[in-house]
């Protein structure tokens, strides 16, 4: 079955970085769009970030422009998050997720993807 497992979250502190991976298993990776999205308690997923199948296209939300940077190495079926100048604001469990797809628009609607994974915690202090 497939199979997402999120790591490299943890606590840290504001203006700090961390790199979270997601490693993909029971799919054909080069054929998935991946994004990343991030919730807290009462509110819904919100796209963060998403890197289409080659790697080519990547998309960004607003909030995380020019301080997060996703990409993937499908050699190892592997997307990744850097996330540098860490604010309070970006604390949040963070999650992959897969989206099969022949075009090679990306989404930013949670409800677009097929697949995810149980997420990572990132926890910011101020």
């Amino acid at each position: 079955q497939v199979q997402l497992v999120e790591s490299g979250g943890g606590l840290v502190q504001a203006g700090g970085s961390l790199r979270l991976s997601c490693e993909a298993s029971g799919l054909t990776f080069g054929n998935y769009h991946m994004a990343w999205f991030r919730q807290t308690p009462g509110k819904e997923r919100e796209f963060v970030a998403g890197i289409s199948r080659s790697g080519i296209n990547t998309d960004y939300a607003d909030s995380v422009k020019g301080r997060f940077t996703t990409s993937r190495d499908n050699a190892k079926n592997t997307v990744y998050l850097q996330m540098n100048s860490l604010k309070a604001e970006d604390t949040a469990v963070y999650h992959c997720a897969a989206r099969l797809s022949a075009s090679y628009a990306l989404k930013t609607n949670a409800n677009a993807y097929n697949f995810w994974g149980q997420g990572t915690q990132v926890t910011v202090s101020s």
